[in-house]
C-alpha cells in the first residue's frame, strides 16, 4: 500500500469534466474509478499515471488542495446572450499554447531578420465602416473587387485567398486535431476558430473539422479582427455571431468583403424563385452555399426560418458526403496545411542556416527524423 498516493476525490470530478469523458468511459478504464471519487480507494501512482494521461491533465494538478481554475490565455468572444461558455476543454488549451509557441519563434525570427511590423494590425477601429473595412483588406491582400469571379469554384478561392493572406504576413494554420494526434479531435462546437494579433507574426487558426464551407467565412471573420488589432476566440453557431460587438463587427466585414450587399440583392433578385437559388449564388461570388444563404439573410431578403431549414439540410448533406468519401490522404501535404507555408518555410530554412538547432525545429514542427525530412521534401523546403 506504501505506493498509493492521497488525492482529493474532487480532483479525480474536476479532471473527468475538464477532459469531457463520461464516467462511463473512465470506468471501462479504470474499474475502481468510482471507489476513488468516494475516497474508499486511492490509485497508485502508476494508476494516477495513466488517469492523467487519460484525462490530458498536467499530473501535478492532482496534488493541489484545490481544482486549479484554467483561463484561455486569449479574449474569449464566444459568450451568447452574456452567458459564459464550459471550461476550456484540454484539447483547446494545448492547441492556443501550442500555436503561441510558434508564433513566439515566428515573431522573434522576423525581427531578427529585420522585418518591419505589419501596419494593418490595429490600423481600424469599430467606429469605422465595415464596408471600408472590408475594402481595405481587399486592397491590402492585393484583390480587385470581383476578385472571385475568375476563379472555377469557391473552394479554389479560399485556397487564393489563404495563399494572399500568408502573402502579406499572416500565418494560417488549420487543423482538426491537437498537434498530429488523431486521437485527440477539436471540437467544433466548442470553437470555430481563433487570431492571435501580433504587429510582426500575427496567426489565425481555423478548426479543421469544421465543414470547409464555413472555413472561409471564419477565415475573414479572424482577418477582420486582426484589422482591429484584438485577438481572441471566436464560435457562432449556424454562422451567427454572438451579442458582442466586437464580433458582430467582423462579422459584418468578413459578410461584406465575400458578397458585397448591393450585389447580392441584384443576384437575389434573379435567383430567388429558381431551383437551388443558394447554390446558384455561391457559384457566382465564388463562396458556399452556406455563406451565401447566411448573406441574405443579413440582408433581411429571407426569414431566419427559412435560413435554419436551409443551414440544417446543407449541414446533413455536407456529413453525409463526409461519412461515404474515401479517408486518408496525403499525411504530409495534411500537415501543410495544419502548420501553414510560412513558418515551416522559416524553421526549416533557419535549421539549414545553423541558426536553430534541429530539437527545436522538431518541436516547433512536431516532427523528428525521416518524417521531418520528407516533410520538407514534399513541400519543397528541402531537397
Amino acid at each position: 500500500m506504501s505506493d498509493r498516493v492521497q488525492i482529493q476525490s474532487k480532483l479525480f470530478r474536476w479532471a473527468q469534466e475538464r477532459s469531457r469523458l463520461s464516467e462511463e468511459v473512465l470506468c471501462q478504464k479504470f474499474p475502481k474509478y468510482p471507489l476513488w471519487l468516494s475516497g474508499e480507494e486511492q490509485p497508485t501512482v502508476k494508476q494516477l499515471e495513466k488517469f492523467a494521461a487519460q484525462t490530458y491533465t498536467p499530473l501535478g494538478y492532482f496534488f493541489l488542495p484545490e481544482p486549479p481554475e484554467e483561463r484561455l490565455p486569449i479574449p474569449d468572444f464566444r459568450t451568447v446572450k452574456d452567458r459564459g461558455v464550459a471550461r476550456p476543454s484540454p484539447h483547446l488549451l494545448d492547441t492556443i499554447y501550442a500555436v503561441q509557441l510558434r508564433q513566439e519563434w515566428m515573431k522573434g525570427f522576423l525581427i531578427e531578420q529585420g522585418e518591419p511590423a505589419l501596419s494593418f494590425i490595429g490600423s481600424r477601429t469599430l467606429k469605422d465602416r465595415p464596408e471600408e473595412v472590408a475594402k481595405d483588406i481587399r486592397h491590402t491582400l492585393g484583390l480587385e473587387a470581383h476578385w472571385s469571379r475568375r476563379l472555377t469554384t469557391w473552394e479554389e478561392a479560399l485556397r487564393t485567398l489563404i495563399q494572399k493572406i500568408e502573402g502579406v504576413g499572416v500565418l494560417v494554420m488549420i487543423n482538426g486535431v491537437v498537434e498530429n494526434n488523431t486521437h485527440r479531435p477539436l471540437d467544433v462546437e466548442e470553437f470555430r476558430g481563433f487570431v492571435l494579433s501580433d504587429s510582426h507574426a500575427p496567426v489565425i487558426f481555423l478548426n479543421g473539422t469544421d465543414a470547409k464551407a464555413a472555413q472561409m467565412f471564419t477565415l475573414v471573420h479572424e482577418l477582420a479582427h486582426l484589422w482591429l488589432g484584438q485577438g481572441g476566440i471566436s464560435d457562432f453557431k449556424e454562422l451567427l455571431p454572438s451579442e458582442n460587438a466586437v464580433e458582430i463587427f467582423c462579422n459584418q466585414v468578413a459578410a461584406e468583403f465575400l458578397v458585397p450587399a448591393h450585389e447580392m440583392r441584384t443576384a437575389w433578385k434573379e435567383v430567388k424563385d429558381g431551383e437551388k437559388p443558394f447554390e446558384r449564388l455561391a457559384r457566382f461570388f465564388k463562396v458556399s452555399p452556406v455563406v451565401a444563404a447566411r448573406r441574405v439573410l443579413d440582408l433581411e431578403l429571407i426569414s431566419r426560418a427559412a435560413y435554419f431549414a436551409f443551414y440544417k439540410d446543407y449541414k446533413q448533406a455536407a456529413a453525409d458526403r463526409r461519412a461515404s468519401g474515401a479517408g486518408g490522404g496525403n499525411f504530409y501535404l495534411t500537415l501543410g496545411s495544419r502548420l501553414g507555408h510560412r513558418f515551416p518555410a522559416a524553421v526549416y530554412g533557419a535549421a539549414k542556416e545553423g541558426r536553430l538547432q534541429y530539437r527545436e525545429a522538431y518541436q516547433l514542427t512536431g516532427l523528428s527524423g525521416s518524417s521531418y525530412d520528407r516533410f520538407g521534401r514534399e513541400l519543397g523546403f528541402a531537397v
